[in-house]
């Protein structure tokens, strides 16, 4: 027969490895944007939408789905929505399925990468070079050439139509 102990140990050594990657590993470092693009807390607001500042400013995730750029399939560019540094190009655009804007590449030096244990596992995060703004994350679950989906906020992005 099973004795309570035994469960109770057994339920707390699986929250033990479930909860070691966060415990353990190191925080990230989030970049702070270049020089001219470090700006307060009061000047992003005053700059974005409150969407728009938690996502960017507060690494939040949208809602999936909710994004007009997920059916956006014109022709030009995508921008970062805090700096307009052009980030990605309509030609690298995919339909993941997600309910996220998705692209196999970004433009070349648009950005900039960090490690993410925000649900309790290792993630690569996806920011902005120029204002170090949260704009998604990158898995390695893309179509080819590169194998790679950079899974966008919409609210973290502004088309420019070529």
């Amino acid at each position: 027969m099973i004795e309570r102990r035994h469960i109770l140990s057994g339920l707390a050594l699986g929250g033990a490895i479930i909860a070691a990657p966060m415990l353990f590993a190191k925080p990230g470092k989030r970049p702070k944007g270049e020089a001219g693009w470090q700006l307060t807390d009061a000047e992003w607001q005053k700059r974005l939408t409150p969407t728009q500042f938690r996502v960017l400013r507060e690494a939040a995730t949208e809602r999936p789905f909710t994004s007009p750029l997920n059916k956006e399939h014109r022709a030009g560019t995508f921008l970062c929505a805090a700096c307009a540094l052009p980030l990605y190009s309509s030609k690298t655009k995919f339909d993941s399925g997600t309910g996220w804007p998705s692209f196999w590449a970004p433009l070349k030096g648009a950005i900039a990468t960090s490690t993410d244990y925000e649900i309790g596992v290792a993630r690569t995060e996806v920011h902005c070079k120029r204002c170090g703004g949260h704009l998604g994350h990158v898995f390695d679950d893309g179509p080819k050439p590169t194998g790679k989906r950079y899974c966008m906020n919409g609210v973290a992005l502004r088309f420019q139509p070529a």
